[in-house]
C-alpha cells in the first residue's frame, strides 16, 4: 500500500517543480502524434499519385486497342416508311439529303 502512495507523492512533487502551464495543460491522444499525421498525409498522397498513374496507363492501353466494327444492317424497306413529309422538308434530320428535292 505504501508503493502507490509514494508514486503519487513523487508525481505530485515533480508536478510542483515543473512550470505551472505544463501541469494544467490537457494532453489528448492525437496531440502527441503530429508527426504521424504528416507521415499519413505523405503516404496517402503517394497512394493517390500511384492510383492516378495506374488508371492513366490502363486507360491509354484500353483506348489504343481499337474496337470491334459491326457490319451494316441490311436495308429493310419497311424501316423507312414515310406517310407524310417532315415539317422541315422531305428528308429526315440525320439522313442523307436527296439531291433531286433540293
Amino acid at each position: 500500500m505504501a508503493a502507490p502512495v509514494t508514486r503519487f507523492l513523487a508525481a505530485a512533487s515533480a508536478a510542483a517543480k515543473s512550470p505551472a502551464g505544463a501541469a494544467t495543460r490537457r494532453r489528448f491522444a492525437s496531440s502527441s502524434a503530429r508527426h504521424d499525421d504528416a507521415q499519413e498525409a505523405v503516404k496517402w498522397e503517394r497512394i493517390t499519385y500511384f492510383g492516378i498513374a495506374t488508371c492513366t496507363v490502363l486507360a491509354i492501353y484500353n483506348l489504343s486497342k481499337g474496337h470491334q466494327h459491326f457490319p451494316d444492317p441490311p436495308p429493310y424497306p419497311y424501316l423507312h416508311i414515310r406517310n407524310k413529309e417532315f415539317p422541315w422538308g422531305p428528308d429526315g434530320l440525320f439522313e442523307k439529303k436527296h439531291s433531286d428535292h433540293h
